[in-house]
């Protein structure tokens, strides 16, 4: 296996570097592979592409990842990655590195697909209870799906356990079900925008949705104190930041717990090579687990 390369800021301003550290994210052993079939005869043609002579396919570096998602240059990416660990709006990035609002928010988008994809319940994330699965087609992202079901919110629970967060879908539990908590068994509702949560239900610490107009909000019990925040825990760190996010919908909103999942978890390590290796990894085939 090679030697993954260490980043360097100065490759934020070369193609060419910025190019050969991707790679070795994408080609970790330093060996080629047919990413359709997986095997390592291959024929080199001009252009950076190479034909698998197995199974006659056509590829290059990126086909079939995440990272060939956009068409965007190599330190373009780079930079994207950089600056979205540091939490830059989408706006921030489109003014540094240059590009349309679509165009860096497409490149987020991605970026934060890539990261639900890793997690342990991504089969499930992008199943129909969510119908998030659906952005995908083939090993691409498209733009809006069909219309999500009304009334199909799905409902999430934050569970930390050992400075380890986890949230997970609950399966079962419906937005009006959470209301219909709040109602009738005074389980404690809050409020930030279209994002509700909820006091301790269950193992969980709290749950979670994102709403839409749909759901009866002046039914919200009204409470003299906000959710309990203990210092150093997850929600101390993801409150804040769920709050800056915006134009989130109840569709999209997994793929906004998870990156605060991957934050939180990886907080205390090297989160940039973490990202880079999974921005670059392959994209699995979920049709089985979208309809």
């Amino acid at each position: 296996m090679q030697e993954t390369a260490v980043f360097d800021i100065s490759m934020l301003n070369s193609e060419e570097a910025a190019l050969e550290y991707l790679l070795s994210f994408c080609w970790p052993s330093g060996v080629r592979f047919c990413p359709r079939c997986g095997q390592h005869k291959l024929y080199k043609l001009s252009g950076g592409r190479y034909r698998c002579a197995t199974c006659k396919y056509t590829f290059q570096d990126f086909s079939g990842r995440w990272i060939n998602n956009g068409s965007l240059p190599s330190s373009t990416w780079l930079h994207l990655a950089h600056m979205f660990l540091q939490e830059y709006t989408v706006h921030e990035l489109a003014q540094e590195v240059n590009l349309s609002y679509n165009a860096a928010y497409k490149a987020v988008t991605t970026i934060r697909f890539a990261l639900l994809a890793h997690a342990t319940d991504a089969r499930q994330l992008l199943g129909p209870e969510t119908g998030l699965g659906k952005y995908i087609k083939g090993k691409k992202l498209t733009g809006a799906p069909p219309a999500r079901a009304k009334g199909a919110i799905p409902v999430f629970g934050i569970m930390e356990r050992n400075g380890w967060v986890f949230i997970d879908l609950v399966s079962g539990i419906e937005a009006e079900t959470v209301f219909h908590f709040n109602h009738s068994f005074h389980l404690a509702l809050f409020r930030a925008g279209n994002i509700i949560y909820t006091g301790k239900y269950r193992q969980y610490d709290a749950l979670i949705l994102c709403g839409d107009d749909s759901l009866p909000y002046e039914y919200i019990r009204k409470y003299d104190h906000d959710f309990p925040i203990k210092e150093g825990s997850f929600w101390e760190f993801g409150h804040s930041r769920l709050k800056r996010f915006k134009g989130i919908t109840p569709q999209r909103f997994p793929l906004y717990l998870k990156e605060l999942e991957f934050r939180y978890n990886n907080r205390d390590g090297d989160t940039l090579s973490l990202l880079l290796s999974q921005l670059c990894d392959l994209v699995p085939d979920f049709t089985p687990f979208k309809k």
